[in-house]
C-alpha cells in the first residue's frame, strides 16, 4: 500500500513537473522572445519550482553543496537524471547545457535552451561533433556564463560505471578556463526512467575548481576520479550500497 500511495503521489509530481515547464514557458514566452533575461526568468522559475513543490508532494528534499561559480567557467557535471538538471540551473546565476541537438525541435524546452545560450550538438557525429561544439562556444554561440558540460555524455544510474568522453578535455583545452567538477546522488530518489520517485535527500554538491592548463589525459582523469569519488560518498551518504 505504501509503494502504491508513493507512485500516485509521484505521478501527480511528474504531472506538476512538465505543467509548470507548459505554463510558465507559455504565459512568459513573449517576454522571453525579446529578452535573454525574460528566458532566463521563466526557467529559473521552473527549477525552483520544482525543488519547492518536491517536499510536499513526494518528500523528496534538494540540497546544493559547495560554491557555486559565478564568472566565465566549464561546469562539468555527473548526469543521473533530468532532476539533476533542475538543481545544476537553479544553482547558476548564468547556466547554459551542451544539449542534445534533437532537443532544439522539442516544444518549449528547445526554444528556452536556445534563448539562454546552449549549445546544441550532434551526438552521432563524434568529431564533427566536438569541433562544431568547440567553434559554437568560441564564436559566442554560448553567451557569457557557466557552460555546462556532461563528461559522460547521458544520464548514469547511481553505480553504473561509464567513461568519461574526451569532449570535456578538449572544451577544457580549448577554452582555457577553469572547470568546476560537481556530483550528485539524485539518481537514487529520481531514476533515469518511470514515475516512481523516493522521499529523502537529493543533493547536488560543486567540488574543487581545476585550474587551466593540465595536460589533456591528466585533466580527464582528475575529472573522472573527484566526481566519482564524491558521487560515491553522497550515494553512501543516503544508504545505497553498490552491487559486487
Amino acid at each position: 500500500m505504501g509503494y502504491a500511495i508513493q507512485w500516485l503521489r509521484s505521478l501527480a509530481y511528474v504531472i506538476n513537473v512538465y505543467l509548470s515547464i507548459a505554463v510558465v514557458g507559455l504565459v512568459l514566452f513573449p517576454w522571453a522572445a525579446v529578452s535573454t533575461r525574460g528566458a532566463r526568468t521563466a526557467c529559473m522559475a521552473v527549477c525552483q519550482w520544482v525543488r519547492l513543490s518536491a517536499p510536499f508532494m513526494i518528500g523528496l528534499r534538494t540540497e546544493v553543496r559547495g560554491t557555486p561559480p559565478s564568472g566565465e567557467v566549464l561546469v562539468a557535471a555527473k548526469h543521473q537524471s533530468f532532476g539533476d538538471v533542475f538543481l545544476l540551473f537553479s544553482a547558476l546565476p548564468a547556466g547554459k547545457f551542451i544539449m542534445k541537438r534533437l532537443l532544439m525541435y522539442s516544444p518549449i524546452v528547445g526554444q528556452y535552451g536556445m534563448r539562454i545560450g546552449c549549445v546544441p550538438v550532434d551526438r552521432g557525429k563524434r568529431g564533427a561533433a566536438i569541433k562544431k561544439m568547440v567553434e559554437d562556444v568560441k564564436k559566442g554561440a554560448a553567451r557569457p556564463g557557466q557552460l555546462i558540460i556532461y563528461p559522460q555524455g547521458t544520464r548514469i544510474a547511481p553505480g553504473v560505471k561509464a567513461p568519461y568522453k574526451i569532449g570535456t578535455a578538449v572544451l577544457y583545452e580549448q577554452l582555457n578556463q577553469t572547470c568546476v567538477p560537481v556530483a550528485t546522488n539524485i539518481g537514487l530518489f529520481w531514476p533515469k526512467r518511470g514515475v516512481y520517485r523516493k522521499p529523502g535527500l537529493a543533493v547536488v554538491e560543486f567540488l574543487e575548481p581545476i585550474p587551466p592548463g593540465l595536460p589533456r589525459d591528466e585533466f580527464l582523469r582528475r575529472l573522472e576520479t573527484e566526481i566519482e569519488t564524491a558521487s560515491d560518498r553522497l550515494n553512501a551518504e543516503a544508504g545505497f550500497a553498490p552491487k559486487a
